[in-house]
C-alpha cells in the first residue's frame, strides 16, 4: 500500500520519555536502510506530544501483508490504523490515521 520507497525500511514506535525535564519521543520514526545498515532517521507520524502535553504513547508498529500499519498506544488502550492513499497532487502524501 505504501510507495516502494518504504519497502525494506524500519519503523520504530517511540513510546516517549516520562522522567526527563523536557519530554521526547511520542512518535513513529522511520529508519532508512541502505545495504542492511541504518542510513537515515526521520519522523513518520507524530502529534502525541504537543508542547509538554502528552495525548498518547505509541508502543509497537506492525505492518500487515496488505500494507496497512497498526500502531498500539498503551496510554489510551487503542490501536491506530495507518493507511496510505496515492497523492492527488505531486509532493502531497495522503496518510490517514484511524
Amino acid at each position: 500500500m505504501f510507495p516502494s520507497s518504504y519497502t525494506g525500511q524500519a519503523f520504530i514506535g517511540e513510546h516517549g520519555s516520562w522522567n526527563r525535564s523536557k519530554k521526547i519521543g511520542y512518535r513513529i520514526s522511520l529508519v532508512r536502510m541502505e545495504a542492511g545498515a541504518a542510513a537515515g532517521y526521520e519522523t513518520f507520524a507524530d502529534g502525541w506530544l504537543q508542547d509538554e502535553a502528552v495525548s498518547g504513547r505509541p508502543v509497537d508498529v506492525l505492518t500487515l501483508p496488505d500494507g496497512l500499519m497498526l500502531v498500539s498506544d498503551d496510554q489510551n488502550g487503542v490501536i491506530y490504523r495507518i493507511a496510505y492513499s496515492r497523492p492527488l497532487d505531486e509532493g502531497v502524501t495522503n496518510v490517514t490515521v484511524e
